[in-house]
């Protein structure tokens, strides 16, 4: 919704038309609304109540300082000096221009009183006082200072400022704005907590130190052997067990990001043949070393569906280009409570102790 400022211009009048007129022009060409003494020229006490409406109904007081302090008020000050008092109270922010060098004002536009004087000067300090002030010396330069000191204090301190009626909804609608946004905040919030929580009915899932049986390949090389001897490479099935934690312990950083399935399905195999490498060093044959792990594909959608079940990882299609072919991958990420499980998981704990109800690992030639 397109928002136009109204902006109060005060000055004295007489020796400062020129100036002023510039910079009404200036407002009027950044879509302000300019207000100041041109409505009320003639000021006095009973114009003085209209006049704080108006600067109450402004968003930004904008002064400008010449070479004369003005007609003054029954309290001895100028009216220039009790709109700027007043807009100060009333917490408007001001922006202030002062003549960089009143001593070479005209005469004309220039104080003779030396007691006008010294209010004016008086006045000039108290303006520059704790606050940022810009200098001019000719109308011409009032423009361009307007334009720039406006933008900035538009942009640092936005104001209320004024919109047509006919862009401005009903109540009606403004209400049921108000109640959407709302329910929208509740939403998140329940969202929010659901992502952190685990879904219903997953305590009955296995998981945590539960053991889960996975049949893992292993393929062997016996370097004593030559190269065309055809049992220098062979492979092994095995039944091995692993707990959930472990397994989710050793996929989750991986899965801290998007990453391809065929990834966390790898780092699964490699885990399990860390785990059991010394017990499978021990039934290998002199000169052999394996040289790659596997596990099939049905064990491996098996684990990732259990720790999608359990609210963990989730799972996204996307297509990519690949050797000028279109090819689809599924990539697997963690979940918010993915992420928080896998810092319960890889934390380490003060004083823990190890959990002797757990089974010793076991590793179990298959059957043929």
């Amino acid at each position: 919704m397109e928002k136009r400022y109204q902006v109060f211009v005060s000055s004295t009048y007489a020796d400062l038309k020129e100036e002023r007129q510039k910079v009404l022009q200036t407002l009027m060409e950044m879509d302000c609304i300019p207000s100041g003494m041109e409505m009320f020229p003639a000021a006095d006490e009973e114009q003085w109540e209209f006049i704080k409406k108006v600067i109450d109904d402004c968003d930004y007081y904008l002064l400008i300082i010449g070479g004369r302090y003005g007609s003054t008020t029954d309290e001895g000050i100028s009216y220039t000096e009790k709109e700027y008092d007043y807009a100060v109270r009333k917490g408007i922010r001001v922006i202030a221009f002062l003549h960089q060098a009143p001593e070479e004002i005209p005469v004309s536009k220039s104080e003779l009183s030396s007691e006008l004087l010294e209010k004016l000067d008086g006045f000039r300090n108290k303006v520059a006082t704790g606050r940022l002030v810009k200098f001019w010396k000719s109308a011409n330069e009032l423009p361009g200072l307007v334009a720039l000191s406006l933008t900035k204090t538009m942009k640092a301190s936005p104001a209320v400022g004024w919109v047509r009626a006919d862009s401005i909804a009903s109540d009606k609608a403004t209400r049921k704005i108000l109640e959407l946004q709302e329910e929208i905040l509740v939403l998140r919030e329940q969202l929010a907590s659901a992502e952190h929580t685990a879904p219903e009915g997953s305590e009955l899932l296995a998981q945590g130190d539960d053991e889960f049986k996975i049949k893992l390949k292993l393929t062997f090389s016996n370097r004593l052997l030559g190269y065309n001897d055809p049992n220098k490479k062979y492979a092994n099935e095995y039944i091995v067990t692993s707990s959930w934690n472990e397994l989710f312990g050793a996929i989750g950083t991986l899965a801290s990001q998007p990453v391809r399935e065929t990834k966390i399905k790898s780092e699964i195999a490699r885990f399990l043949k860390e785990k059991f490498s010394d017990q499978l060093n021990e039934e290998c044959e002199e000169g052999c070393s394996i040289t790659s792990s596997s596990i099939g594909e049905t064990i491996f959608q098996t684990i990732k569906y259990q720790f999608s079940a359990l609210g963990l990882i989730s799972s996204t299609q996307e297509v990519k280009l690949q050797r000028d072919t279109e090819r689809e991958f599924v990539f697997c990420e963690l979940t918010p409570l993915g992420r928080k499980k896998l810092m319960e998981v890889r934390a380490i704990y003060r004083d823990s102790k190890p959990n002797k109800s757990r089974q010793k690992d076991t590793l179990m030639r298959a059957s043929a």
